[in-house]
């Protein structure tokens, strides 16, 4: 069966945008120079290889989705488009995030720059308790299920296929709510907020994962287009409008939801790890007069008494 030549054309199709390459090459070096430098100065544990590798990793990622045929086959293809956002929604900011990038920027910065950023941070300066009060959990809760479920109003995806300037907005806002919220579930610097607990960050992480499956559900059970401006382009390939729609919909409520659980899930081996780690009372500790007294009962004939201070 021979292949559609327009669509042999544009899986062949790389989007280099000059913005995207000097965005993306610019935050490479400056990792790599920060890298260097505290190598330099002994912090090996701040540089370790696979922090790097992650790094990288989610650049790439970022590259992928912006400027390779996913890009471009998104405008004929709507599963294709959810594609691109998988990309730069779940991959990309974990991976970059994972990386605890922050430290290895400053000091890939300019020192000029750095230190003037070192007084943005202070925690008297105003920049920080603007970013406090802005990116609260709650907050950027907020903020990334209104970005996911409001680009996927029909009027409003519509708009990011006809104009340029509006897909580029949807992107960036997608990228960087989600930078915010893989910040709060990751915890890495810098630290603004105070540290969600390791079970908070299960529920946190976990809560988003009905807002992407219910879109979801309603997108690829539609009976009809709800995006029409794929009903306005050339079909390549077998695929139907509604077969394209149900595809995407399928994508975001199965792989999209488990990206969420699969974070949940590494969270969770992390918390009984930690609990696990802990370490055990020794056995001769457990007949002594003060463990008797703090476990609620008299040591000497095991009735219960009261604990003082409680917990």
């Amino acid at each position: 069966m021979l292949m559609d030549p327009t669509l042999s054309v544009l899986l062949l199709s790389w989007a280099w945008r000059p913005e995207i390459i000097l965005s993306l090459g610019l935050a490479a070096m400056v990792h790599l120079v920060g890298r260097w430098r505290l190598k330099q100065r002994g912090s090996e544990r701040l540089v370790r290889p696979w922090r790097s590798v992650s790094y990288l990793l989610g650049l790439i990622v970022l590259w992928i989705a912006l400027m390779s045929p996913i890009d471009i086959l998104s405008g004929q293809f709507f599963f294709m488009h959810m594609i691109q956002h998988l990309l730069l929604v779940m991959i990309a900011p974990p991976l970059l995030l994972i990386a605890n990038p922050m430290p290895i920027a400053m000091w890939g910065m300019p020192s000029g720059l750095r230190r003037e950023v070192g007084r943005w941070l202070r925690p008297e300066a105003t920049f920080r308790r603007a970013v406090r009060a802005l990116t609260t959990p709650g907050l950027v809760w907020l903020y990334f299920v209104a970005a996911v479920v409001g680009w996927h109003d029909p009027n409003a995806y519509n708009a990011t296929l006809e104009y340029d300037l509006v897909h580029d907005l949807e992107h960036l806002t997608f990228f960087f709510t989600a930078m915010l919220f893989w910040w709060h579930v990751i915890g890495v610097a810098p630290h603004i907020h105070k540290r969600l607990s390791q079970g908070v960050r299960v529920g946190y992480v976990l809560s988003v994962v009905p807002v992407t499956a219910v879109t979801g559900i309603v997108i690829a059970f539609a009976s009809e287009p709800i995006y029409t401006y794929y009903t306005t382009v050339p079909r390549l390939g077998n695929i139907t409008v509604l077969e394209d729609q149900m595809l995407g919909g399928v994508i975001m409520w199965i792989p999209g939801s488990m990206m969420y659980i699969i974070a949940a899930l590494v969270l969770i081996s992390q918390l009984v790890r930690d609990e696990e780690q802990k370490k055990l009372l020794p056995d001769s500790g457990w007949g002594t007069d003060e463990m008797s007294r703090t476990s609620g009962y008299d040591n000497q004939d095991g009735t219960a008494v009261e604990v003082s201070g409680g917990y």
